[in-house]
């Protein structure tokens, strides 16, 4: 199994910059990709950004392309999402996953947008 925390989270102004955080523990060895989601208020949750758990390969929704990066410090088991120029559109509950034989979700962490 997989255990997934994720941490960062909070009440940024718009325009500004977040970094939110997912370590993985267990067994990590057989992951493939690891990934950020998100669930606004009343919406469907929706992809946001996904690296691949051994080479660079990242991907990103086009709602965050150049504001948005994701990142790996696979020494730490951490995948770190920073968030600049932040939207109101942004504030959602942020939750990381991973894809492996078995798929792995994150309790969530609140990211809120607001003046």
């Amino acid at each position: 199994q997989v255990q997934l925390v994720e941490s960062g989270g909070g009440l940024v102004q718009p325009g500004g910059s977040l970094r939110v955080s997912c370590a993985a523990s267990g067994n990590i060895n057989h992951i493939y990709t690891v990934g950020w989601n998100r669930q606004a208020p009343g919406k469907e949750a929706e992809f946001v950004a996904s690296i691949s758990w051994s080479s660079d390969r990242t991907n990103y929704a086009d709602s965050v392309k150049g504001r948005f990066t994701i990142s790996r410090d696979n020494a730490k088991g951490t995948v770190y999402l920073q968030m600049n120029s932040l939207k109101p559109e942004d504030t959602a509950v942020y939750y990381c996953y991973t894809k492996g034989p078995e798929d792995y979700w994150g309790q969530g962490t609140q990211v809120t947008v607001s003046s």
